[in-house]
């Protein structure tokens, strides 16, 4: 058997693995389509949330102002328990069993399945992974550059091949000096290079889905706490500090940044992404890039299901967190009109103004399922912000989900305690669109 087959047989028998632990009917092989067995919609959601059970816990219901609030552990906290195409950093990003749950029970294959605060894409993956329709949205176009990709992947060995064309000494690292608190200088001349080599594809019209996987992991290892990064010791994958910072960081840790292969771990990381095995998509993807209440692509009352997560007031600095990988993509990250507001009446027009277009594009009888949290140390409770914010001619709050879990590893590392600080439970909003 050549090292070509081996590999095949492997990523199958992998991906077959997978495949009965997530429930789908067939193990997938390139070309062909992961899809789950199609649940039949259930007639009295609020009865299927009542008897759900996780891990043997019953769901506790309760009413609030005619409201069904219904608190569980809908979804593991566990880290890596899904597909592995998804795993790509991204600060405040859900779990892939948020949509994940909403998706098996409320959309059949090839419904259209969107977010319109995509990030790094959780939804529309977890969307094209069950053969449903993928459509995204986000102000920041580096989440394009974040999704598209892992809708069309690459073989590896394609990926090896061109890692191996690419002239890594083309730039030097005198031209981003400054990224020498990040970067040893040899490090910093390969991700110099490589970053010339995919803007100048770009501009020339030539870049194609292997440089665009190569940029997407590129774009993921930019920065982070272990030897899987480019960078020296620094904050959690999903941010980026300033260089200041990272010269504080640098002293205090008395370190100083040790050479890393880039070709090298791009390739590893690909590896680890692709190891779940290859899948299909059941109908071209759309993605725009621009604000959520203004999606005119879209095409008016196409979406059976909706499930995002907006921004949370002002504690999450998008902005600041992505200057790096907006830097090697070439995005001006000023011309990046991230919403933050600090106000909450703010906060409830930006949420109204979603829904607005939200009621333009979901079909009658769709669902959008909104996920916010607790802000403020638990002082704000933002779904009834999206309860309040809601035109009750469009949309009927049908359920409350509260999906109380623990503090990831993420959130640990800033020393965070469960229950005292933070978001510690995910609340969804589910909202049906009126016919």
């Amino acid at each position: 058997m050549t090292e070509y087959e081996t590999l095949c047989a492997r990523t199958r028998r992998q991906a077959a693995d997978r495949a009965v632990t997530l429930g789908y009917v067939e193990p997938p092989c390139a070309g062909i389509q992961l899809e789950l067995l199609a649940p039949e919609r259930s007639s009295d959601l609020a009865q299927t949330l009542a008897d759900f059970t996780f891990n043997g816990q019953k769901t506790l219901t309760e009413k609030r102002n005619g409201i069904a609030f219904h608190f569980n552990e809908f979804w593991t906290a566990r880290q890596r328990q899904a597909h592995s195409i998804h795993e790509v950093s991204y600060r405040a990003c859900f779990k892939p069993q948020l949509p994940e749950f909403f998706i098996s029970r409320l959309t059949e294959p090839g419904d259209r399945v969107y977010d319109p605060f995509m990030g790094r894409g959780t939804t529309p993956i977890q969307a094209a992974l069950m053969g449903r329709t993928p459509i995204g949205n986000d102000i920041n176009p580096l989440s394009v550059l974040l999704t598209r990709p892992r809708l069309r992947p690459p073989h590896i060995f394609k990926i090896a091949a061109r890692l191996q064309k690419i002239d890594w000494r083309r730039t030097g690292a005198a031209e981003n000096a400054d990224l020498l608190v990040f970067y040893h200088p040899e490090t910093l001349t390969e991700i110099s290079s490589l970053r010339s080599y995919l803007s100048e594809r770009d501009a020339a019209g030539t870049l194609d889905e292997i440089d665009d996987w190569i940029r997407m992991v590129a774009l993921n290892r930019l920065t982070g706490h272990s030897p899987g990064f480019f960078s020296v010791y620094s904050l959690p994958p999903n941010q980026a500090v300033s260089i200041e910072s990272q010269r504080r960081i640098n002293e205090k840790r008395n370190q100083s940044p040790s050479r890393r292969s880039v070709p090298e771990i791009i390739l590893k990381k690909s590896k680890s992404l692709l190891s779940d095995g290859a899948f299909g998509v059941a109908a071209p993807p759309l993605f725009t890039v621009g604000p959520a209440e203004r999606t005119p692509e879209i095409e008016s009352g196409s979406i059976q299901l909706v499930v995002t997560s907006p921004p949370f007031l002002d504690i999450v600095q998008y902005a600041a967190d992505n200057w790096l990988r907006c830097w090697f993509a070439d995005i001006d990250v000023s011309s990046v009109n991230i919403t933050m507001h600090k106000k909450t009446p703010d906060w409830s027009s930006f949420v109204a103004r979603t829904f607005v277009e939200l009621s333009r594009v979901v079909k009658a009888g769709g669902y959008v399922a909104f996920e916010v949290g607790e802000v403020r140390n638990g002082k704000v409770c933002l779904e009834e912000l999206v309860i309040d914010s809601i035109d009750n001619n469009s949309f009927e709050i049908e359920h409350i989900m509260v999906n109380v879990q623990e503090f990831t590893k993420t959130a640990n590392c800033w020393g965070v305690e469960n229950n005292s600080k933070g978001t510690n439970t995910n609340r969804i909003v589910l909202a049906r669109r009126r016919g």
